[in-house]
């Protein structure tokens, strides 16, 4: 039997973002019933799932808020309900402006081995535009102080398109990652949610139009891998060896477990979610979101991998032999420059992955 990942949602924010729309609330006196709460669940899922897990990541929201105590508490009731790996990849997403609340050395010493810094701009005016708190210099200071608890694997945000950004700006904010010498980059395009404030106001804002969205990504993805950010999926770059382990999970289509108000899962070939209602949550309430792993997904999950889709793979997996409708639509897309393809692979180019969807749906609609 395959192994685990799992995902444990921590829905705290001190305050809200106006670009975001993940499920988070502010209430402080809820903390600790939701760590009881879900230790609760974990030792639930333990009990139906005898697999080994070999990635956990606590996401949010931003999980550092609750405190050291708790999300060691939370820990270490995974350790003690699931039997972990040896190399189980163990994530935790923390402000910015951690340095002078967490005790990473703590942290590190408790199991957690990987950082995710929600950094989004080294730019002190787009951090302004973008609501957040931190400075690239109070950044800096947590990455510095993790990297001398001892922490060698820290992953940085950075958000493309913000609203007055510049070739120029983002250049600098590469630059500042690279700088901190951390092993890792999300870098996302800013998508304007429903439901936010950045919804609300975007007549008022400057957002980039289409090809200018595609100008800025480009020229992302070319400065990150000057400065050695291998790109291996449509938002990440990694040094080499550090992609993350547990979001390849997703992309490969691996089996996980989600656990928190709007988390998702995908166990023994069936889905399943928590809305994002910590009442549902609470009552373990969730929502059949029916059949998994099928081969219309392998190939829409696949194809965010910079490797692709491996079409041998595909036909050992699902017995699938592409067909010619198939095989004429990946050959458009290679003229128009937008894949590579070969006998065995189907791969985005960076253009590619400007209109993956687009793609996915016109390969997918060949089967």
């Amino acid at each position: 039997m395959d192994n685990l990942s799992i995902y444990i949602h921590i829905p705290f924010c001190e305050q809200k973002c106006p670009y975001c729309d993940f499920y988070s609330i502010s209430d402080k006196s809820e903390y600790d019933n939701y760590t009881e709460k879900l230790i609760e669940r974990i030792r639930y899922y333990s009990s139906i799932y005898k697999r080994k897990i070999c990635s956990v990541y606590f996401g949010g929201g931003t999980p550092s808020v609750i405190g050291i105590k708790r999300l060691i508490k939370i820990l270490t009731s995974v350790k003690d309900s699931f039997e972990i790996e040896n190399d189980c990849e163990i994530t935790v997403e923390v402000n910015p402006c951690s340095a002078e609340t967490l005790d990473f050395s703590l942290l590190k010493k408790e199991g957690f081995n990987r950082l995710s810094v929600g950094l989004q701009s080294a730019d002190e005016n787009e951090l302004k535009i973008l609501g957040r708190r931190h400075t690239a210099a109070i950044a800096k200071k947590t990455v510095e102080r993790a990297r001398n608890a001892g922490f060698n694997n820290i992953s940085l945000d950075l958000m493309l398109c913000i609203p007055k950004q510049t070739k120029s700006s983002l250049t600098k904010s590469i630059e500042f990652c690279k700088d901190c010498g951390v092993e890792h980059i999300s870098a996302y395009i800013l998508k304007i949610e429903e439901n936010t404030p950045f919804f609300r106001m975007q007549e008022t804002l400057s957002l980039y139009d289409d090809d200018s969205q595609a100008e800025m990504y480009i020229h992302a993805v070319n400065e990150l891998e000057k400065h050695g950010f291998i790109q291996y999926e449509i938002s990440n770059f990694s040094k080499i060896g550090f992609e993350g382990k547990h979001n390849l999970r997703y992309w490969k289509d691996k089996e996980y477990l989600g656990i928190g108000p709007s988390a998702h899962s995908f166990v023994d070939g069936k889905r399943f979610y928590y809305t994002r209602s910590l009442y549902d949550f609470y009552n373990n309430i969730t929502v059949d979101d029916g059949i998994g792993g099928d081969v219309e997904e392998y190939m829409m999950l696949s194809l965010r991998l910079k490797e692709g889709l491996n079409l041998l793979k595909l036909k050992e997996k699902y017995n699938f032999i592409p067909n010619e409708n198939f095989l004429q639509r990946a050959n458009k897309l290679k003229s128009e420059g937008l894949v590579t393809f070969s006998n065995e692979t189907i791969s985005l180019t960076k253009e590619g992955f400007l209109v993956s969807n687009m793609i996915i749906n016109f390969l997918t609609d060949a089967l």
